[in-house]
């Protein structure tokens, strides 16, 4: 209970009357569950037809969709959770946000022969997402993960094969500087910061926190190490040098892409809908055949040669609301939403990968992603950003801290990122 009431503390304030969704079910006919959704391009809600369908009158899945930010879902849903709301039957949660809500109780627990199912063949990667304190809290849908995409007339041109062997960051941010063209990365202020941050300290061999399951005012941050300054010691390179392009303060992932898709395109970090993005401006006409043809792919850069890298790691996870009146229905429902096939259809029509590897031998997934393979290799490496109820306070005290790229200095930015985060955990300072 006490590592409940830690958490609670966080949701206090978010507690406010909010309005109530009708209660699902109500009236005749099947119980109605109630699936909050992030924005895509139709295919959750296709799924939930589908997995309809195949009840036979058993349940009805209908979606609501949520906010397009991240941290606007995440406070839609703890401020409803927090007031106990019952349509809340299931709902589409970026890992980052599941210890917040498995703290509280705010998530059904898992049954044990669901778990043992919905994590069969699943990547490593997604399972530690899905995961808090040493316990499965949600179930596994879809995983994300980002890729070195380069320009092959680059690369050749440096001496470099990225596809044959693992590249460094010094590798390519030296090809791209020697032929004055841009390393395309995402420097805004934002949660695209912190994903990139995470990814090269983890890739050093370090963490942004060394015990993330401990309450606020005990939390040890794990920047102040080799690892912390080896990561600032890139992004302020990339920043002070111009290695990004003038616009690196602001640029997100789709200006990233616009920067890789350009004439002065060389390497780039990003997910896998870059290749679907790119392959739609070729088909319409934006793009000529040969920037596609130009476009090669390989796992995340490493920071140390030879020591493999931790790509970022994203996605969704389905977790059943505690509060719900149809519980056991609803995980009967998540089992079916992430079945192989239906995460294989969802990566072939809208771009998401499949947390479960059997999903990748679908043809329908080759011949959209050419590149499935690497991306189900790099979602074994992946390493998700620190799991912690307070996530939403260390990110944001990272992108206060690491921005813009041209300020960050490994001998000052990992000691004031640690002090100021440290403060705001303690009660010390306000973000």
């Amino acid at each position: 209970m006490g590592r409940r009431r830690r958490a609670l503390a966080l949701v206090t304030g978010l507690a406010v009357a909010v309005p109530l969704a009708a209660c699902a079910g109500s009236g005749s006919g099947a119980p109605v569950l109630t699936w909050y959704i992030n924005p895509d391009d139709g295919g959750q809600a296709e799924i939930a037809k589908q997995c309809t369908e195949a009840a036979n009158g058993e349940y009805v899945i209908e979606t609501s969709v949520l906010p397009r930010d991240a941290s606007a879902q995440r406070e839609q849903l703890a401020r409803r959770l927090a007031a106990k709301d019952s349509s809340i039957d299931i709902m589409s949660l970026d890992p980052p946000f599941v210890p917040e809500m498995a703290e509280p109780g705010f998530l059904a627990p898992v049954p044990d022969d669901v778990a043992q199912r919905v994590t069969e063949n699943v990547v490593a990667g997604a399972l530690a997402g899905a995961t808090w304190d040493d316990e499965l809290v949600s179930v596994p849908f879809w995983a994300n993960t980002q890729l070195l995409w380069y320009r092959k007339s680059v690369a050749a041109a440096s001496g470099l094969d990225p596809a044959k062997a693992p590249v460094t960051w010094d590798q390519i941010m030296t090809a791209s500087q020697e032929q004055d063209k841009y390393l395309a990365v995402q420097g805004t202020k934002a949660e695209s910061l912190t994903v990139w941050i995470n990814a090269l300290v983890a890739s050093a061999g370090g963490s942004i926190l060394e015990n993330p399951e401990a309450p606020a005012d005990e939390l040890t941050l794990g920047l102040e190490s080799p690892a912390g300054e080896a990561a600032a010691t890139i992004i302020g390179t990339i920043g002070k040098e111009n290695l990004g392009g003038p616009a690196l303060p602001t640029e997100d992932e789709g200006a990233s892409l616009s920067i890789f898709q350009g004439d002065k395109g060389s390497f780039m970090v990003n997910w896998p809908f870059v290749w679907s993005a790119t392959k739609a401006g070729v088909e319409d006409g934006t793009f000529e055949q040969a920037l596609l043809d130009d476009i090669g792919w390989a796992l995340y850069p490493q920071v140390t040669e030879g020591q493999p890298s931790a790509p970022p790691y994203g996605g969704i996870n389905l977790g059943i609301g505690a509060f719900s009146n149809y519980v056991d229905l609803s995980y009967k429902a998540a089992e079916c939403i992430v079945t192989p096939e239906h995460q294989a259809q969802y990566f072939a029509t809208n771009g998401n990968p499949p947390s479960n590897t059997e999903a990748y031998d679908d043809p329908a997934v080759t011949e959209a992603f050419p590149m499935a393979d690497v991306i189900r290799e790099s979602l074994e490496l992946a390493v998700p950003r620190p799991q912690t109820p307070y996530y939403n306070e260390v990110s944001t005290g990272l992108q206060q801290t690491w921005h813009p790229p041209s300020a960050v200095d490994p001998a000052t930015t990992p000691t004031e990122s640690t002090d100021l985060i440290t403060a705001v955990l303690r009660g010390e300072q306000l973000l």
